[in-house]
């Protein structure tokens, strides 16, 4: 077991199953985000010229995403607490979780100008 204060933090199995984690996880939200998009393109305003006319078309293409990117984050702080368990090298999904949870809130910021107020 390596000592947290030594800071020995290489680990090439783990590093790339974090980096294919995140990578699955935002591939994932792009797909919801696709399909929410296409979704909505497919309502009733049709004719109209944004393609988010109708809240539940801004609401499902901002928390669709959102969701996912959340719960991967959530997911890779599991991972932190099974890998620091076992002894392993657990910043490195302890930034993965950090990474996604960035993003979500990017995400949502960004996206939030979409939703109606009130």
């Amino acid at each position: 077991m390596t000592d947290d204060v030594e800071k020995r933090w290489s680990d090439d199995g783990n590093f790339r199953r974090a980096v294919r984690y995140v990578l699955a996880v935002l591939v994932v939200a792009a797909l919801v985000c696709a399909a929410t998009a296409v979704w909505a393109g497919t309502g009733r305003c049709r004719d109209a010229e944004d393609l988010l006319c109708d809240t539940p078309a801004q609401v499902a293409v901002l928390f669709g995403p959102g969701a996912v990117l959340l719960l991967g984050g959530i997911g890779a702080f599991a991972e932190t607490i099974r890998v620091w368990r076992r002894g392993g090298t657990w910043p490195i999904w302890q930034g993965a979780g950090w990474f996604l949870l960035l993003l979500t809130l990017f995400y949502l910021g960004m996206g939030s100008a979409t939703v109606p107020a009130g």
